[in-house]
């Protein structure tokens, strides 16, 4: 699909956790926010609602929330330097249902050493549940920050616990 580089394609879709905003570029999902998260981005004039651009993102939450998805497939374009995204690529690999802590994804990245580096990253994904940065944990198993709230996280682990297997 040829469009304006600049114009922003959005759809919103109700969840259990709130309503979310789902952005891309008719190629890619560059962004999955939820309600009152710091980073959700503000519509602009380039922004068009496009529900059919980006149905098989709404269609793969919506199973994920219902828990007959447990990994994502869809093309993935989120902004960020080279080193959030080689921490974001760690991110997908997670397995649903299991928790990670910054130190250990810090040495998945190669830097035992950079487990604060890796938390700014985490914090600054702009694909919530998509690459899954719910799924990042504190060195004493603690739910640490998350941009979406320590409740939906909370929420997440537990949806996914409870359909693990399935």
């Amino acid at each position: 699909m040829n469009r304006p580089t600049n114009i922003v394609l959005y759809s919103e879709l109700d969840s259990p956790i709130g309503r979310l905003l789902i952005t891309g570029d008719g190629e890619a999902i560059t962004g999955l926010y939820m309600d009152q998260q710091a980073t959700r981005p503000v519509a602009g004039d380039n922004w068009v609602r496009d529900d059919q651009h980006l149905d098989n993102a709404r269609s793969q939450l919506l199973a994920y929330f219902e828990g007959q998805l447990q990994q994502f497939d869809l093309p993935l374009a989120g902004a960020g330097t080279p080193f959030q995204q080689q921490v974001w690529q760690a991110l997908r690999e997670i397995p649903f249902g299991h928790t990670e802590t910054y130190g250990e994804l810090a040495r998945r990245v190669g830097n035992a050493k950079a487990s604060r580096a890796v938390g700014l990253a985490n914090g600054r994904n702009p694909i919530g549940i998509i690459v899954p940065c719910h799924r990042v944990i504190g060195a004493n198993g603690s739910l640490t920050g998350y941009a979406g709230g320590i409740e939906r996280k909370k929420w997440l682990l537990a949806h996914e616990r409870a359909h693990m297997g399935q």
